[in-house]
């Protein structure tokens, strides 16, 4: 599985106008399912998401973690992220999962994740989403497990 991450200030994620997820300070989180994946590496990815220390402390160092902050996270499936651009001029995907793996991969993280985190909030999988951010430094981080 691999993740974007992107602190936030806030964030939100909007479907045909609706606001159906939204944080404030936290993490974004673009998650990918990728075929061989299983339950097992999603909660892997998600405790090393948890304990990331990405978030400054008083002296301006990346010392705290979305734990330590209280901080939210909006969790959005993303299979763009397994996106192959060797040749040709159009991204493949056959990296990412298949549409029901992902899908069960995707809802099993959330279930993790709300199990171990007080505020998770979600896109839609599947869903045309539009997301809405203010990345906080910015600081955008790639992770992948598996």
């Amino acid at each position: 599985m691999m993740a974007l991450l992107q602190r936030v200030r806030e964030a939100r994620v909007v479907i045909a106008g609706e606001t159906v997820g939204e944080i404030g300070q936290g993490l974004l989180v673009l998650v990918c399912a990728e075929p061989d994946d299983t339950e097992a590496i999603g909660e892997k990815l998600l405790a090393k998401i948890l304990k990331l220390r990405i978030f400054s402390d008083d002296q301006g160092k990346m010392n705290r973690s979305v734990q330590d902050v209280a901080g939210g996270l909006l969790i959005v499936s993303q299979f763009t992220l397994a996106a192959d651009t060797r040749s040709g001029n159009r991204p493949g995907f056959t990296q990412a999962a298949p549409p029901a793996l992902g899908e069960a991969l995707y809802d099993r993280f959330v279930e993790t994740a709300r199990r171990q985190h007080p505020v998770v909030q979600t896109g839609r999988f599947g869903a045309d989403m539009q997301v809405h951010l203010i990345n906080d430094g910015p600081v955008t981080i790639p992770l992948r497990m598996g």
